[in-house]
Order: C-alpha cells, then sequence, then structure tokens
C-alpha cells in the first residue's frame, strides 16, 4: 500500500510538472502579441503601497530616441548576441572576484525582459537557472524587437512607474513618442536603479551618466544592425 501510494504521489506530481510546462509555454507564445496583464515586480510595488503607473504601448508609439538611449545605456550588442554577452559576464565575474563588495552585473536587455516579466527581482542561483531558460525562450519564439517592446513596456522606471509612455508623461509631461533625445537619455541611465538614481529631482548621477548616453547613441546611430532593430 505505501508503495502504491507513493507511485500515486509521484504521478500526480509529474502531470502537474508537465501541465505548468506547457502552460508557461503557451504564457511565452501569447505575450509574442499580447502584453502581459501583470508581473511580480508590478504586484510587488502594489503591495508596498507604491502603486502602478503604467501604460503599454506599440513599438511605433515609442520614440526611435528612447530605443537608442536603452541600447546605449544597457546593452549596445542587443542586436548581435542571442540573450547573453559571455565577454561582459566572464568580465563581471572577474572583476565581482576582486571586488565583492561591489558587485557589478552583467545582464542583456534580453536576460532583463525575462527577469521583469516571467520572475521576481533578487539573486540566487535558482532565479538565475529560470533567466536563463526564459531568455533562450524569448530570444527563440519572440524577435528582437517584441523584445526590446517589452522591456520598454514594462521595466520600472521610477518608484511604482513602469514602462516609457508613464516615465514620459510622470516626468516630462509629454507622451513617449515625443521624447527628445536628452529626456530619452535620463530615462535610460536612471535604469540602473531607478529609485535611488532620480530623474526629479535630477540627480548627478542621471546628469552626467545621460550625457555619455547621448554620445553613445550618436556612435550607434552609424551600426546598421541597431538602426535594423529601432526602425
Amino acid at each position: 500500500m505505501k508503495k502504491t501510494g507513493k507511485r500515486t504521489w509521484w504521478q500526480k506530481v509529474k502531470r502537474l510538472l508537465l501541465w505548468l510546462l506547457i502552460l508557461q509555454f503557451v504564457y511565452i507564445i501569447i505575450l509574442r502579441w499580447i502584453d502581459p496583464p501583470f508581473t511580480i515586480t508590478q504586484v510587488v510595488s502594489l503591495l508596498k503601497g507604491n502603486g502602478i503607473k503604467r501604460d503599454y504601448v506599440s513599438y511605433g508609439y515609442m520614440n526611435n530616441s528612447a530605443k537608442l538611449a536603452v541600447m546605449a545605456g544597457e546593452d549596445q550588442l542587443f542586436p548581435d548576441h542571442n540573450g547573453f554577452d559571455v565577454k561582459a559576464i566572464k568580465l563581471a565575474v572577474k572583476y565581482n572576484k576582486k571586488h565583492p563588495t561591489k558587485i557589478r552585473g552583467a545582464s542583456t536587455i534580453s536576460q532583463q525582459v525575462a527577469k521583469n516579466v516571467f520572475l521576481w527581482q533578487g539573486g540566487g542561483f535558482f532565479r538565475k537557472g529560470l533567466e536563463v531558460y526564459f531568455t533562450f525562450m524569448i530570444e527563440t519564439f519572440w524577435g528582437k524587437k517584441r523584445i526590446l517592446q517589452m522591456y520598454l513596456n514594462v521595466a520600472e522606471m521610477g518608484e511604482g512607474i513602469f514602462g516609457i509612455q508613464a516615465a514620459a508623461i510622470h516626468y516630462f509631461n509629454k507622451d513617449a513618442d515625443s521624447l527628445n533625445r536628452n529626456e530619452a537619455a535620463q530615462i535610460a541611465a536612471a535604469l540602473p536603479n531607478p529609485i535611488r538614481f532620480t530623474i526629479k529631482p535630477l540627480s548627478n548621477y542621471v546628469a552626467a551618466r545621460a550625457v555619455n548616453i547621448m554620445r553613445q547613441m550618436n556612435n550607434l546611430e552609424t551600426d546598421p544592425d541597431i538602426m535594423e532593430v529601432i526602425k
């Protein structure tokens, strides 16, 4: 009887895992065209009392300067890699060994989308393992433009502010398609930590980094792969 009970229990677990595998795959495919109803980070923002300011917009409604700015600031090899910047990861590992109290990340835009849409903030090997899986899946089934659109729609860009449209309205009182280069660069400059690095009031960090991002934007505009993604 005990062996039979264990066998039945294990069969139920396997059936549950199979359904979870199927459902998450279906969800990934659906998000190729449909925006996520919520993310874990957005739910946490609500529970903390920060609320949610968001307004998903189409890729064409996003200003090209915003697309260019986030690639300049977060992932300049975005059009060329398969979701992972191996060179940046190796450099980050080497740096973190020498500076254990100042951890440097090497996440690509694709990895950040995998985390922001499907997972939770924070570290840990288990979450990072899931991040690798979801990064591979969205690179396989979504394509670069959809990944960048999702990033610009769900990334936290201030306390309780999610996406480029909500950020544009909150910080500059205009829609995302009307942002100029400096405004887009400021939003991108705050992305490493949008709660700490403020746009209103403009922190010294954001002001200085925005200048560097605009310089990088000028350089990237000569890259045909970059231009193919943002158009």
